[in-house]
């Protein structure tokens, strides 16, 4: 095996302190075109333009089924691939899987979309089982005329729910889009998931054990307050530590305010629509639009399986806290944390 394919052949957290040295030897070896199939240059890897085969199209599922589970339920979805990219690694490019770990969630994200659609919608057509957005109609011809039109049309308490969400979303917007380049080059290890999988499970389980002495606040949307939308948003901001969980932590910050445990899950997750979609954006723009049709069958291939596996996973959770607390996935989240930091000092890499 030559030099140049011993640094390739890294595992994933350890690619990048090879990449200047395998470029500059690349370099020396004949410039840009010289370089090797498959050796990093400028952050990026040179891709291969062959068809994906069996055990590709196999690890794609895999990982589909991975991430369709693991985004609602509280266990952290980006710590789990990032972990699993240690022992199941797809044959793409460094800058490509990094964008792959954004974007296939929003395959997961639709499936919200098409569950809850009737609650996020807020456009109908003259619904007469629907009560009226207002207390009293106005005796004012031309703002009466307004309020009927959106009595036929428009349901404001859902426009309200969805100025909420992007309050929400205001934390992450300020604070979490400046530190983002910074917490993949130096956050996306084993050793931080492993903590935050272990510092988390144990706030599931005092924050549940805390909350059997309270009653909730708040069980409806419609009981949800601006000011409860922005706390959760801050919760949503330590989610951009990988190992977290972004419904986890917006989970835990809904409880800690107030919240019923359904009504923090569901909320949840329509966060995840506005957040997920603008993150895969990013990304996708970031990496640039010139997708190889590799590149491109990874990403389709990736996200179908996840939405159809987050269908089932979403069932599962809300069916399951109508009779349960969060406090198994504590408790799976800090075994989980107990053995991936062992496996890896086991083998040397602490």
């Amino acid at each position: 095996m030559s030099e140049s394919e011993k640094k390739t052949d890294l595992p994933g957290f350890e690619k990048r302190e090879c990449r200047l040295r395998t470029v500059s030897a690349a370099m020396r070896a004949g410039g840009k075109k010289g370089i090797p199939e498959g050796v990093p240059f400028k952050g990026h890897m040179v891709r291969k333009r062959g068809k994906m085969d069996i055990l590709e199209f196999l690890k794609v599922v895999f990982l589909g089924i991975v991430e369709g589970i693991t985004e609602w339920l509280p266990i952290s979805s980006t710590g789990h691939m990032i972990l699993v990219d240690e022992f199941v690694k797809l044959n793409v490019s460094e800058s490509f899987w990094n964008m792959f770990l954004v974007v296939i969630q929003l395959g997961a994200v639709l499936a919200v979309v098409v569950l809850d659609f009737k609650k996020l919608w807020p456009f109908h057509k003259n619904d007469p089982q629907r009560e009226s957005n207002w207390n009293y109609i106005s005796q004012n011809k031309k703002l009466a005329g307004v309020q009927r039109f959106a009595d036929k049309y428009v349901n404001m308490s859902k426009i309200v729910l969805w100025m909420k969400i992007l309050v929400s979303c205001l934390p992450a917007i300020i604070i979490g889009l400046p530190f983002n380049d910074w917490i993949e080059a130096h956050l996306n290890n084993y050793w931080v998931v492993s903590v935050m999988l272990i510092v988390y499970g144990v706030l599931f389980i005092v924050i549940e054990r805390y909350n059997k002495t309270r009653e909730p606040r708040a069980v409806r949307l419609g009981e949800i307050t601006f000011r409860d939308a922005l706390l959760i948003g801050v919760f949503q901001v330590l989610a951009i530590v990988p190992g977290t969980s972004r419904s986890g932590a917006t989970i835990v910050g809904g409880i800690l305010i107030g919240m019923s445990r359904k009504l923090a899950a569901e909320y949840t997750f329509f966060l995840a629509i506005p957040v997920m979609f603008g993150a895969s954006l990013l990304k996708v723009f970031s990496f640039g639009l010139s997708f190889t049709g590799t590149e491109v069958a990874i990403l389709l291939l990736g996200m179908v399986v996840a939405f159809g596996v987050s269908i089932l996973a979403i069932k599962f959770l809300m069916s399951y806290i109508k009779k349960h607390d969060f406090t198994v996935f504590g408790w799976y989240r800090i075994v989980l944390g107990i053995l991936v930091l062992g496996y890896f000092l086991t083998i040397g890499r602490g």
